[in-house]
């Protein structure tokens, strides 16, 4: 009933997890994911540590910051997460990093997946089966921001700018999947969207299980596994990616070009391990239309978060 809070007391091994917490300047010049979390020992290994990854969308360098375990403290029930001098709260992020120091309020409050008992989240009922591999949930679909940061020493103000955050926790990252994410959709500048399709591991056979919201006129609009969602399309190349989906909700079309990105690291069973290739800028061409045809929102999703990632061959054939 809380998946912005922390999953992991009571547990000292096979377990990760982590909060996605995106900056986007007024003028989209700073874009930054700022990644707390805390990787304890998964598959039996001795390592056990807690980090802050650091992504700068507008050149895609990327940096991987590891700490104590014992540096990392978290609330259960709320948003509240501490690595040494840093902090993440509902109230905004203070950062004591070589590349970025300083803080940003959240200027409005957080926006987040709707919980209900019979639907904890994103993940649907999902979300309560206890040996799914990894979980999701989404803290806020978006926030104004406000404050500065020291950015390699020079100043950069996010008064007016957007926020975003996100999370997973588990046993390990999937083994194929796609994720896309954007909250500066130019024929909306307050919908936001997040997408994932994945490889689940499950009883006795894997299959492809896919999330996806829509958030726009005040309305989230959902294409789900869990609530008769039904996939139209899913095409991957090395260059695009094309999705449509239909739900209660309407038709679905979401069409991106794969940017390259900044390397960050995932959890597998062993080890957090440098191997996902994401950007902050991608394009996201966003088409929601009724049961009719009638187009409900149509643009652009800029500032996009990509991620794709793994056995995508077996992605797509299952």
């Amino acid at each position: 009933m809380h998946p912005e809070g922390f999953h992991g007391h009571g547990r000292s091994k096979e377990f990760f997890e982590g909060w996605y917490v995106k900056l986007v300047s007024a003028d989209h010049k700073q874009r930054w994911a700022i990644i707390p979390g805390v990787f304890l020992g998964l598959g039996g290994s001795d390592k056990r540590e807690a980090f802050i990854q650091v992504l700068d969308g507008a050149t895609g360098r990327s940096w991987y910051h590891r700490f104590e375990a014992g540096q990392f403290e978290a609330s259960a029930d709320r948003f509240e997460v501490s690595i040494g001098n840093n902090r993440f709260s509902a109230e905004g992020v203070t950062l004591d990093l070589p590349q970025l120091n300083g803080s940003i309020r959240f200027e409005s409050q957080l926006d987040p997946w709707p919980v209900t008992p019979l639907s904890p989240g994103i993940m649907g009922w999902f979300g309560a089966v206890p040996f799914m591999e990894c979980f999701h949930g989404i803290v806020s679909f978006g926030h104004e921001l406000g404050g500065t940061l020291q950015v390699e020493g020079q100043t950069a103000n996010f008064d007016g700018g957007r926020g975003y955050i996100e999370k997973d926790w588990g046993k390990a990252f999937p083994s194929g999947y796609v994720w896309l994410h954007s909250n500066h959709i130019d024929s909306d500048a307050k919908a936001s969207l997040i997408g994932s399709v994945a490889v689940i591991p499950w009883i006795g056979r894997p299959f492809r299980g896919y999330i996806v919201g829509l958030k726009h006129g005040g309305k989230l609009h959902r294409w789900t596994t869990y609530n008769g969602a039904k996939e139209l399309e899913l095409k991957i190349t090395d260059s695009h990616i094309q999705w449509r989906l239909q739900s209660p909700d309407g038709v679905l079309e979401l069409s991106a070009d794969r940017v390259r990105g900044g390397l960050l690291h995932a959890p597998i069973r062993t080890e957090m391990h440098q191997r996902v290739d994401e950007t902050l800028d991608a394009v996201i061409h966003i088409k929601h239309s009724d049961a009719t045809g009638h187009v409900l929102l149509e643009g652009k999703g800029l500032v996009g978060a990509m991620e794709v990632h793994g056995d995508l061959e077996r992605l797509l054939s299952i």
